[in-house]
């Protein structure tokens, strides 16, 4: 069993038991609970030969989500240079994620 949900504008496919990175939440979740994703766009059936498609949401379908951990991803380094000014500047950035586990698919 799947599910196609979307999360801060990106699609995410998913199963019980996965494990990603999303992006943070802004009302101050703790690093220790749980999420529920309610914008599910596809649901498959245990056997895998078809499923639900929302138009575009699947009414009353959820996934639930415990949040594992904060994390931060790969440095990523900005360098600016102009030519025969002697201007450089170097900054760097490492981007926030939330990890999650996937825990139980209810379909609508």
């Amino acid at each position: 069993m799947y599910a196609i949900i979307e999360d801060s504008g990106t699609q995410i496919m998913v199963r019980p038991g996965d494990v990603l990175e999303i992006d943070p939440r802004t009302d101050g979740s703790e690093p220790s609970g749980n999420l529920v994703f309610d914008r599910v766009l596809t649901v498959s059936d245990e056997a895998g030969s078809g499923g639900t498609v929302g138009t575009p949401y699947i009414k009353g379908a959820s996934v639930t989500a415990e949040i594992v951990a904060a994390t931060k991803g790969k440095k990523v380094v900005s360098v600016m240079y102009k030519r025969r000014k002697g201007m450089r500047r170097k900054t760097g950035h490492r981007q926030q994620y939330l990890t999650v586990r996937i825990g139980d698919i209810t379909p609508g």
